[in-house]
């Protein structure tokens, strides 16, 4: 809503406000503007970009700006941005993979660092005027000002701890000195933002106005006529030594759950910060440069930045010129189904959901009422957002629809019946698309009277947490459909994998001898609890026996027998007990009981139980990298960057690895052949090793010489 209006500065603002244009023509991101009363406006505008963020070149001309200002200082100088996105997105991560050396990192941050300290220490009044996003190191922007005014709907925060960082630009301790020093920790350890009103109420934003008023409102700053925030009594005393080091036993613990420190250091390296220096601003300013230099040269950090840049990646495949999706009808109200619904009536769209069974409708309804409470929806969005999902049991939806979606069960024959029903009563523009997880789309598309507008959207569980949807075409499709698809996936904030039809595609295909080998190795008498255990210390979210709960061990056993009947990779038959338990309904999560007892949605494990033996990673782990080689070999998926960005967004692949093919390009395409070789001759030939990476050394020796 402001956007249009900050585009231009806002037209009142720039009558009270600036009125004589200062600014030098060297200066590519900022414009000086004198205005009233002695107030000077500086406008954060990075050039040929809708964002703005922090980087080398920005701080030098702050400094020389600074300089400027030194000479000659106002009565009070207001930072804001142009830009509709918000205040400033952060650093440049770009600069990040740049430096090559802690020593490189240190004295580049350092000089950074003199630039803020030199706003944080100007002789006239500072304020920064929020609006939209003001995350990291546009964050420390403003903490570096005397007073912060915020405008409905930003959102303030570090997100520098999801690239295996802490905040590098003051932000350790500008922030807990502003606020309760608990509340600053606890934001930068787990990297989320806060909107406008919880800004306010911690202390981080001292007043939050219209953009109407934001005018007065820098002028009272200005005038000394607004409190500054601060922690106050409870805060100094939290800051004390003894203090710091009870609160830091708490927040090592709870770090340490989420966050490994083994592979992930950044927590630990800020709670150390904090413990040692906290209440000393300089000493801790100091020692923030020496220890995000070191997190900056970390594997971890190397692996998370490079997932970053493949989330934008696939963010940009969504960006095409295809007409948007404004109506998407949903056949099929089963779990996914259902999921699907709500999630697209969450993110704006108008949906329609058919199913033959009433009871499963008025139970998507109420999970997305549910979704809308989890994610703190005020009562209006809720009402707006449940009003955009409409009950259709007469299956009318299909003829208004820009995309009809079928999420029902993997069946050629039932799914076949739907598109004969909903091709004839299609809008002609309009999208078919399947959810299935499994079916070749050359098997789905064989009675339709226009095969190419039928695509694959499959989405994973749970649709509200898994980022991913692969992008299933085939060799019928209009690309013109495929395009549409991805811009539907950006429209609902998800991340396109485009994959080509195959067996499993590429996420399942990948998945499943991950978890086929847990079955075997249960079978093999080792404990779930031994093998989850394996797993999870090398960094997967959740152990492959606890995973084949979560995902149902009926939907396990049918893809893993698709599979072997499909593809010519070896791979044992399930063990007959599994399939006892498909048969008997223990499915793992969904009903209580599978490979383990649920209770509130939570596996009871052993504590204790006996050690793994020592080849139990490579098991679970190398069959995952060789069905990856084997896809990208096969072209089902284009690069390595797509299939390290789709297993880490749709499986939970242990980020900090940075993927799967970025953890065989570590170890080397020879070390991996020869370990699969080593596994087959013991184990069988299910750890064959795939053509492509003999073809990769190849590949790889050629470029070399």
């Amino acid at each position: 809503m402001t956007g249009h209006i900050l585009q231009a500065l806002s037209a009142r603002e720039m009558e009270r406000g600036p009125s004589q244009q200062t600014d030098s023509p060297q200066w590519k991101h900022w414009k000086l503007a004198e205005g009233e009363q002695g107030i000077v406006w500086l406008t954060f505008d990075k050039q040929d970009t809708s964002a703005n963020v922090v980087s080398t070149e920005v701080l030098e001309e702050l400094e020389a700006i600074l300089e400027k200002l030194h000479l000659q200082p106002p009565k009070g100088l207001v930072i804001r941005s142009t830009k509709a996105s918000g205040f400033c997105l952060g650093a440049d991560i770009g600069e990040f993979r740049k430096l090559e050396s802690r020593d490189e990192a240190a004295e580049k941050l350092a000089r950074a660092h003199e630039v803020v300290n030199r706003l944080d220490n100007a002789s006239y009044t500072t304020v920064a005027v929020i609006h939209g996003a003001c995350l990291g190191g546009g964050l420390e922007l403003a903490l570096a000002c005397n007073y912060r005014i915020a405008v409905p709907g930003a959102k303030l925060g570090f997100p520098e701890v999801k690239l295996g960082l802490h905040p590098g630009l003051g932000g350790t301790a500008r922030l807990t000195r502003l606020i309760d020093p608990m509340e600053a920790m606890t934001l930068m350890l787990t990297g989320k933002t806060v909107p406008h009103q919880k800004a306010e109420k911690l202390g981080m934003v001292d007043q939050v106005v219209e953009e109407r008023h934001v005018a007065s409102a820098v002028a009272a700053a200005v005038a000394g006529d607004i409190d500054p925030a601060g922690h106050g009594l409870r805060g100094r005393v939290l800051s004390t030594r003894p203090a710091r080091q009870l609160e830091t036993r708490q927040m090592r613990s709870k770090a340490a759950e989420k966050a490994p420190p083994e592979h992930y250091p950044a927590p630990e390296a800020l709670i150390r910060l904090w413990e040692e220096h906290g209440g000393d601003d300089e000493a801790m300013l100091r020692a923030e440069v020496d220890s995000f230099a070191e997190l900056l040269m970390t594997d971890t950090s190397r692996n998370l930045v490079r997932v970053f840049f493949l989330q934008e990646t696939m963010k940009g495949l969504t960006r095409t010129e295809a007409e948007p999706v404004n109506h998407i009808h949903v056949v099929g109200a089963g779990e996914m189904g259902a999921d699907i619904a709500g999630w697209c009536a969450y993110n704006g769209l108008s949906v329609t959901l058919f199913d033959m069974e009433p009871e499963k409708v008025a139970a998507a309804v109420a999970k997305l009422a549910d979704l809308c409470n989890r994610k703190h929806r005020t009562p209006a969005q809720r009402r707006d957002i449940l009003d955009r999902l409409t009950p259709d049991f007469g299956n009318h939806g299909i003829e208004h629809a820009d995309l009809v979606l079928e999420a029902v069960p993997e069946k050629v024959e039932i799914k076949q019946k739907v598109y004969e029903e909903a091709e004839a009563r299609m809008k002609d523009s309009a999208i078919l698309a399947t959810n299935t997880s499994s079916i070749p789309l050359e098997t789905l598309r064989d009675k339709l009277k226009d095969p190419g507008r039928l695509v694959g959207l499959h989405f994973f569980n749970p649709v509200a947490m898994m980022p991913l949807v692969e992008v299933v075409s085939h060799d019928k499709v209009k690309q013109a459909i495929v395009k549409r698809a991805m811009a539907f996936t950006g429209q609902i904030d998800r991340l396109p994998a485009p994959v080509t039809t195959a067996p499993g595609f590429l996420v399942n295909r990948v998945l499943t001898p991950y978890l086929v080998e847990a079955m075997v190795m249960l079978d093999e008498g080792i404990a779930a609890e031994t093998i989850d255990r394996e797993a999870e210390k090398f960094g997967m979210p959740v152990g492959p026996v606890e995973l084949a709960d979560q995902v149902g061990l009926d939907i396990c056993l049918s893809v893993a027998n698709m599979l072997r009947d499909r593809l010519d990779t070896p791979m044992p038959p399930p063990p007959a007990w599994l399939e006892e338990k498909v048969e008997n309904g223990d499915l793992g999560k969904k009903t209580g009981k599978g490979l383990y007892h649920w209770k509130k949605g939570k596996a009871e494990k052993e504590s204790k139980v006996a050690d793994a033996p020592d080849d139990t990673i490579d098991r679970l782990l190398l069959p995952m990298l060789n069905a990856c080689r084997a896809c990208l070999r096969e072209q089902v998926i284009e690069s390595e960057d797509l299939a390290d960005g789709a297993m880490i967004f749709g499986t939970g692949f242990a980020p900090f690895r940075g993927g799967p093919m970025a953890y065989a390009r570590k170890w080397g395409s020879a070390d991996i052949r020869q370990a699969l070789e080593a596994l087959a001759n013991r184990y069988g030939d299910r750890f064959g090793p795939d053509p492509g990476w003999a073809e990769d050394e190849s590949g790889r020796s050629s470029e070399q010489s």
